[in-house]
């Protein structure tokens, strides 16, 4: 039976914002564990972005990723056969890794599935409660590099409270998750759990304001070729 094929902000020449406070989560197919859809297109095998979150006990299905897999844990303790990576942990499984993902005491994590570009085939494992930050473009401003491969890279960025970025613009787009304070550009203000996709040569002046804000951003993958499943 052919499967349906979902579509969900893929338009990437568009900016997208989705607020924490409208969430919305879908059932997987496993019990337990829901899903907050971000992006997608395909069917369950597809390009896609979302929040997925773990009951306690809840477990998948052994499952190969093709087009690999990039993981930020954001709460509790996600689990498969390789080990156990509480919140703050960084993976990349690339493409032709397998697992069987668990928690025991549930979890919560940000996914990215069918984003890798050829050749990218490094596995990531990092604790970034524990690594090694460095000091960011302007005075405020620390940044944890997570990965690069080809221009495309993730990093961690913290801001201090009343930090003004200078404005720049992202010529292969900036995908943002808030996962601490407010982070604010003169488009708007976005709270912990919000997602953003600026499309490629976007501009904005990013700042905080008393809160300050840590976020996870991605730079570089908009319009760059990726991996595609053979299905779609």
């Amino acid at each position: 039976m052919q499967q349906t094929i979902t579509r969900l902000h893929d338009d990437f020449a568009q900016r997208v914002v989705v607020h924490a406070a409208k969430a919305l989560w879908s059932p997987s197919p496993q019990p337990g564990v829901e899903r907050r859809m971000l992006d997608r297109v395909g069917t369950e095998v597809g390009r896609a972005t979302s929040i997925v979150r773990y009951a306690p006990g809840s477990a998948f299905s052994p499952h190969r990723h093709d087009g690999g897999e990039e993981i930020l844990v954001l709460d509790g303790v996600f689990s498969d056969e390789h080990g156990d990576y509480p919140a703050g942990t960084y993976l990349r499984n690339p493409p032709g890794t397998a697992h069987r993902p668990h928690s025991r005491p549930g979890c919560s994590i940000f996914v990215k599935l069918w984003q890798f570009a050829p050749g990218d085939t490094e596995a990531v494992c990092l604790d970034t409660r524990q690594a090694e930050w460095h000091r960011g473009l302007v005075p405020g401003l620390s940044v944890l590099p997570l990965h690069e491969h080809d221009g495309i890279s993730s990093a961690l960025v913290r801001w201090a409270p009343h930090t003004h970025f200078n404005p720049h613009m992202h010529p292969g787009g900036e995908e943002i998750l808030v996962l601490e304070g407010v982070f604010h550009d003169e488009d708007g203000e976005y709270p912990a759990g919000s997602w953003l996709r600026n499309p490629r040569w976007s501009r904005h002046t990013p700042y905080t304001d008393e809160e300050g804000a840590l976020i996870y951003v991605k730079v570089g993958h908009l319009g760059a070729t990726l991996l595609i499943p053979d299905a779609q």
